[in-house]
């Protein structure tokens, strides 16, 4: 049950970098949050796997600001290609 105040922890901080990361008009208001709670899965689950215990401060600086950072990087790298799309596009049709 450990795992829902990773989920919920990221999930909140991937909302914050939501409205802290530019280009929100290029990309959908739950990708940074569902990056950042998918990527906490992931991270609490593996490290929960590899034997760290609950009680360990690097399961929790893992799976919250490890997946936070993680859906930062990924949402930067959408905003990129989608203005990269973009601008491909106005070109083709000469605008």
């Amino acid at each position: 049950m450990y795992i829902l105040l990773a989920l919920i922890g990221a999930c909140a901080l991937g909302i914050g970098a939501h409205y802290l990361i530019g280009g929100r008009e290029l990309r959908g208001v739950v990708v940074t949050p569902a990056i950042a709670t998918a990527a906490a899965a992931i991270l609490y689950t593996s490290l929960q796997w590899a034997g760290v215990g609950e009680d360990s401060i690097w399961l929790w600086l893992a799976s919250v600001l490890g997946a936070v950072v993680v859906a930062v990087l990924a949402t930067l790298a959408l905003v990129a290609l989608r203005r990269r799309s973009d601008a491909e596009a106005r070109a083709a049709l000469g605008i």
